[in-house]
């Protein structure tokens, strides 16, 4: 079958719905997508797990019922963790106007849900009628609209503070003050901090809480215990743990999660 996300003619719009059944053309589940591009701009969203998006400039951490959002051409790879089910648009480079030209994390309407689900039911092959190149217009007004989430985790560019961040990712239970840190990487505090907040846009604190709350998002999708990933990000007890995520997501960790496992 022709890979329809490289496909730049066609149908304005190919639209799909995935599970992770064998039989399913567009099996999700748990898997590695290794560094790739697509000729077309790419709409997902998965409604359980997580996937993690990587580019060059970051990671954008997919929650369930949010969408990701690739450009056309843009560079990425992608980790699927424990995604029984979601949906993707693959829209064409013409059509890409007034969307977002870097990759992002937004909200899903209830409208935006409805109208993937009625194109997945098109023939993907197939010229679209009037009617429907209506709805791929509600539907792109739907994606234009559509709420950012603050989920990307900036990465700098420098190579010392590369090591910085590439550590934290692998070691989030590590306390070590930035400064200490600088020092570790051969930097001065005063230079280190400079370049680290111009080159992510963040204060050192606040990236390496989203770090965290990255990394406990992947746990928690994938069944972790509350406690073990307060553990294992470093947090003294888990009540701390449960305050931070309250305060980025507005909610505990179990009522988030339990409201997503019991969305159709």
């Amino acid at each position: 079958m022709t890979d329809l996300s490289d496909r730049p003619d066609g149908p304005a719009l190919y639209a799909f719905w995935g599970t992770d059944a064998p039989e399913n053309e567009f099996r999700l589940g748990t898997r590695e997508y290794d560094w790739h591009r697509h000729v077309r701009g790419q709409l997902f969203c998965i409604e359980s797990g997580l996937v993690q998006v990587r580019t060059a400039r970051g990671s954008w951490l997919l929650p369930p019922h949010r969408a990701g959002w690739i450009p056309a051409g843009v560079d990425h790879q992608a980790s699927v963790s424990g995604a029984l089910s979601g949906w993707g648009v693959m829209l064409r480079p013409d059509v890409l106007h007034g969307l977002p030209s870097d990759p992002c994390v937004m909200g899903v309407s209830e409208m935006l849900r409805a109208l993937v689900r009625r194109a997945a039911s098109w023939t993907a092959e197939a010229d679209l009628q009037p009617e429907q190149e209506r709805i791929v217009g509600v539907l792109l007004d739907e994606i234009r609209l559509a709420r950012r989430e603050a989920l990307h985790l900036p990465l700098p560019a420098e190579r010392r503070l590369l090591t910085i961040a590439n550590l934290l990712i692998e070691h989030p239970e590590d306390e070590r003050t930035f400064d200490e840190l600088a020092a570790w990487a051969g930097l001065s505090a005063r230079t280190a901090r400079r370049h680290f907040a111009a080159q992510t846009g963040m204060s050192f604190v606040q990236w390496r809480q989203q770090a965290r709350l990255a990394l406990a998002l992947e746990q928690l999708a994938n069944g972790e215990a509350v406690a073990c990933v307060a553990d294992a990000l470093g947090y003294a007890t888990p009540s701390n743990f449960i305050a931070m995520f309250r305060k980025a997501f507005g909610e505990s960790p179990a009522r988030y999660f339990s409201k997503r496992r019991h969305t159709d």
